[in-house]
C-alpha cells in the first residue's frame, strides 16, 4: 500500500516538475517574444522617427532645390541681360571703331589732299589762270631716250613720271614710233612762245597757242608727242599709228587728249596729252568723254588719287 502511494507521489511530483518546467519554458518564450516585440516596436518607432526626419529633410531639400532653381532662373535671366548688354556694348564699340576708322580715313584723306597740288586737275585753257610764280613741286628730267633727238632737256612732274615712262615703254613694245617734243613750260617760256607765234600768225595764234598762265604745260603734267618723221607738234600727228595707239591705250596710264576735234578752246591738237590720273582717265574713256566735258566739281573728286 505504502509502495503504491510512493509511486503516485513520484508521478505527481514528476508531472509537477514537468508542468513547472513547461511553464518556465513558456514563460521564457513569452518573455522572449515580448522582448522581441518591444524591441521591434522600439525599432519601428525609431524607424518612423527617422522616416519622419528624413521626410522633413527631403521636404527641406525639395524646398532648397526649388529655391536653387528659382535662383538659377534669376541668374540665367541676369546672364541673358548681361549678354544683351555685352552685345549692345560690343555693337557700340564696333560702331565707334568704324567711326574712328572713317575719321582716320577722312583725316588721312585730308592730309593727302593737303599735300596734293590742287591745281593739277583744274581746267585751264582760257578758263583758269596760273600765275607767273607757279612751278610744279616735283619736276624731273625726262629720260632722253623718250625725247626727240637734238632737243633741249624736257621736264615732267616727278610724281607722274612712272606713268609716262610706262606709256613710252608699252608703245615701244608695240612697235609704235612715239617721241616727246615738248613737256613742262614755265610761265615765261609760254609767254615767249606765244609771242613768237603771234609775230608769225597774228591773232590767229590764239587758235592753237595758250597765253601765259593758261597753258596746261605749266602744270608739268602735259606732253606733246611726235611720230614718223615729224619734228614739231602738227595736225599730221592725227594720221599716225601713234595717235591711234594713244586713243586706245593712253588712258591706262592716266593720259587724256585735251583738245579733241570741235573743242571750244583751240584747234584740234592730236599731239597734246595731259596726265590726269588713271581713275579719271579710265572713267572718261569709258564714258567716251573728254576732260573739259565734265563739271569741275566732278573732276575734283579724283584729285586725291591722281598719283595712285
Amino acid at each position: 500500500m505504502t509502495s503504491k502511494l510512493y509511486t503516485s507521489d513520484t508521478v505527481l511530483i514528476s508531472l509537477l516538475i514537468i508542468l513547472l518546467g513547461a511553464a518556465g519554458y513558456l514563460g521564457w518564450q513569452y518573455y522572449e517574444h515580448t522582448t522581441t516585440i518591444a524591441t521591434l516596436k522600439a525599432e519601428t518607432a525609431a524607424y518612423e522617427t527617422e522616416l519622419t526626419a528624413s521626410e522633413a529633410d527631403l521636404a527641406d531639400a525639395s524646398n532648397t532645390i526649388l529655391a536653387l532653381q528659382e535662383d538659377l532662373e534669376l541668374l540665367e535671366e541676369e546672364i541673358e541681360e548681361l549678354e544683351e548688354d555685352y552685345r549692345d556694348e560690343r555693337d557700340k564699340n564696333e560702331e565707334f571703331e568704324d567711326q574712328l576708322r572713317d575719321l582716320g580715313k577722312v583725316v588721312g584723306d585730308l592730309d593727302k589732299l593737303s599735300r596734293t597740288d590742287e591745281e593739277l586737275l583744274q581746267k585751264y585753257s582760257k578758263a583758269y589762270f596760273l600765275n607767273e610764280n607757279y612751278v610744279p613741286s616735283n619736276l624731273e628730267e625726262i629720260d632722253d631716250r623718250y625725247v626727240l633727238d637734238d632737243r633741249e632737256p624736257e621736264f615732267f612732274h616727278g610724281n607722274a613720271m612712272d606713268f609716262l615712262e610706262e606709256l613710252m615703254e608699252e608703245a615701244k613694245d608695240d612697235d609704235i614710233d612715239l617721241e616727246i617734243v615738248s613737256a613742262y613750260r614755265s610761265f615765261d617760256e609760254q609767254n615767249e612762245l606765244k609771242g613768237q607765234f603771234t609775230q608769225v600768225y597774228g591773232s590767229g595764234a590764239n587758235a592753237f597757242s595758250a597765253d601765259q598762265g593758261f597753258s596746261e604745260h605749266q602744270l608739268g603734267t602735259t606732253v606733246d608727242f611726235v611720230s614718223e618723221g615729224l619734228t614739231s607738234a602738227s595736225p599730221a600727228f592725227a594720221d599716225t599709228e601713234a595717235y591711234e595707239w594713244l586713243l586706245d591705250h593712253a588712258h591706262r596710264y592716266g593720259f587724256v587728249l585735251s583738245y579733241p576735234e570741235e573743242n571750244t578752246f583751240y584747234i584740234f591738237e592730236p599731239w597734246h596729252w595731259r596726265f590726269v590720273g588713271t581713275d579719271l582717265a579710265r572713267d572718261l574713256h569709258r564714258d567716251d568723254a573728254y576732260f573739259y566735258d565734265w563739271d569741275q566739281r566732278k573732276i575734283d573728286e579724283y584729285l586725291i588719287n591722281v598719283f595712285d
